[in-house]
């Protein structure tokens, strides 16, 4: 099971950054919640007021000077209050140690996320399966909801890129859960990114914001069939040529997502699991709405079990998600990764060498 609660990531320039972290955190606190801030420099304030709280940020944001702050939200896929802490770091400190350059975690520990027992009906067998598969539903569109509140929480486009993990460290994009694009068209960017970070040992936040031609020119640079490795997928998919890449940077976008979206069918051990998962949902709800000691028998199950994280790592599924706005959202369950999706849709056009 995850030790760490979500991490979530979005990159923007610097001139557009505080407007980014204002525009995410209007769209992140409950209103009248408490605001606790706390700046480098040892100036802060605790308000209820989400003016002052920006208008002292705005005074002292700069050099070394980062943004720190807690408050409270409300997740309105799930129904959940939680805590949730926003920071924004300066460029000079970016340059110094890559955090961002806006960071969001949700929860102050991983339990406040994510589920450590679901109640399950009291008659008939358990299947752990069913169980992950509802872990799953639980937190999934929760994931996808603070990413977009973070990347884009209205219409402006400051930020172009962001993304998800529990790892603390955004990585390169194929090794986290989720990634964000604001423009479906650069999809293939998370690819590049991916590839030169790994290749070329670069912190992804540093060079998140290049180009995608200048990505493009970075993975041409590179010696004729190097290769890079990859996490999470099979013994066919264990790296990625510099080939493979400049051929996905060539093909058309739409042509790219049709492939992902198509790679993205939940397999048969999921499809298998999703009907009992439903039944326990279905009692989830039931007991949800009864009165107090008045719903369904049932008992507590821990789905913290290596069983329960296992199935996840290996057949939670994938969603592609287009947005009105024209970008782009993928994602899975947080302990697995979106390379296999990558890796499968490689396939299906014909780019893996």
């Amino acid at each position: 099971m995850s030790e760490s609660e979500p991490w979530f990531y979005a990159w923007c320039d610097d001139a557009g950054r505080l407007d980014a972290f204002a525009a995410a955190l209007s769209a992140l606190v409950s209103p009248g919640a408490l605001i606790s801030l706390m700046m480098s420099s040892e100036e802060g304030c605790e308000t209820r007021s989400v003016d002052e709280v920006l208008a002292m940020i705005r005074v002292h944001f700069g050099g070394t000077n980062n943004a720190h702050l807690l408050s409270g939200m409300r997740l309105n896929d799930s129904e959940r209050d939680m805590i949730f802490e926003l920071k924004c770091y300066t460029d000079e400190c970016e340059r110094r140690h890559p955090w961002g350059p806006l960071r969001l975690t949700a929860g102050e520990r991983a339990w406040d996320f994510f589920p450590f027992e679901i109640l399950v009906g009291s008659y008939g067998p358990r299947s752990v399966k069913a169980e992950a598969a509802v872990a799953y539903h639980m937190v999934q569109g929760d994931i996808e909801e603070l990413l977009l509140r973070l990347c884009a929480p209205d219409a402006s486009g400051r930020v172009p890129t962001g993304a998800c993990t529990i790892n603390q460290e955004w990585r390169a994009p194929v090794e986290m859960c989720a990634t964000y694009n604001a423009n479906a068209a650069e999809l293939a960017r998370d690819l590049a990114l991916s590839w030169v970070s790994i290749h070329d040992k670069e912190s992804v936040s540093r060079i998140a914001g290049i180009s995608l031609e200048a990505l493009h020119a970075r993975v041409d640079a590179a010696p004729h069939f190097a290769r890079v490795p990859m996490k999470g997928g099979s013994e066919l998919t264990r790296s990625i040529s510099r080939e493979t890449v400049l051929k996905a940077l060539t093909t058309p976008p739409a042509t790219l997502l049709e492939a992902l979206d198509a790679a993205a069918v939940p397999d048969d051990a999921w499809r298998a699991a999703e009907p009992q998962a439903q039944e326990i949902m279905d009692l989830l709800r039931q007991i949800d709405e009864a009165a107090e000691g008045e719903g369904p028998p049932a008992w507590r199950a821990d789905i913290t079990t290596r069983g329960h994280v296992r199935f996840l790592e290996e057949h939670a599924p994938f969603h592609v998600r287009r947005l009105p706005s024209g970008g782009v959202v993928l994602a899975t369950h947080p302990y697995r990764t979106l390379w296999p999706l990558w890796a499968d849709a490689l396939f299906v056009l014909g780019l893996m060498s």
